[in-house]
């Protein structure tokens, strides 16, 4: 990848996805930042960035915005939504939500990319889920679900695209207290857990929002991405953040 290159990254409202754009801007990339409500202040002024709008659960949105941003040499698909409650709780609604968004919109933005990148035989998808794939922590399964199918359906995909120089990776954030996970976990819930749940839940809040231990910090993930995107050495998962790089090496 040369300096000219052009990177769309999704989900670029807070967190991760703003960090990234920030990183790439600073080192001289193209960056097409998108989010569901366009927000140009977030970032800093360039002739080199355009804040383009897009719901990745929306296909009418997702052409319309790769029209809009024209040819593209990475894509990070980093638009999530957390979710951290007993799943007995838990509305159908809210469930698929998280779903939609965090696997079917990745695999929808990765299908939409494909054709372009396979016929110049160049390009990367980078997407990002979460080291509770690798230890799951309660409270988080359809989260956690969600993830694991992005890592399954990163690594086979990787296999049959490799062929026509066409590169995904993966990058695997830990713990982060500096996103809006916690606000979306939070507007999904129930209004009350179940009864039997209420002392574990608070027990489990208690512990993620714990900060005597190593945590993950935004800007680290930013950096993974751009290993993963600028390293065609790097491995296929990427752990991202202190905690991160601890439990993978366990």
């Amino acid at each position: 990848m040369s300096d000219a290159s052009t990177i769309l990254i999704t989900g670029c409202s807070s967190g991760f996805g703003l960090d990234t754009a920030r990183l790439f801007l600073d080192r001289g990339w193209r960056v097409i930042a998108t989010m569901r409500t366009p927000r140009e202040d977030l970032l800093p002024a360039s002739e080199r960035l355009r804040v383009l709008a897009l719901d990745v659960t929306d296909p009418l949105g997702i052409r319309r915005c790769l029209e809009q941003a024209g040819p593209i040499d990475a894509l990070v698909n980093n638009a999530g939504i957390g979710l951290a409650a007993p799943l007995e709780g838990l509305a159908q609604t809210s469930i698929r939500e998280v779903v939609e968004t965090n696997l079917l919109g990745t695999i929808a933005m990765t299908q939409a990319v494909l054709a372009p990148m396979r016929e110049r035989g160049s390009g990367v998808v980078v997407n990002v889920t979460s080291t509770v794939t690798l230890r799951p922590l309660p409270l988080l399964s359809v989260y956690t679900a969600s993830k694991a199918a992005v890592n399954a359906f990163t690594e086979s995909l990787a296999l049959e695209l490799e062929p026509f120089g066409v590169r995904l990776r993966l990058v695997l954030p830990g713990r982060c207290l500096d996103t809006r996970f916690g606000d979306n976990a939070r507007r999904l819930m129930a209004d009350e857990p179940p009864a039997a749940y209420v002392e574990f839940q608070q027990r489990v809040f208690e512990s993620i929002r714990d900060t005597s231990t190593p945590l993950t910090e935004s800007a680290a993930v930013a950096q993974a991405v751009w290993r993963a995107v600028t390293d065609p050495q790097a491995p296929m998962r990427i752990p991202a953040g202190a905690d991160a790089v601890a439990l993978a090496s366990a």
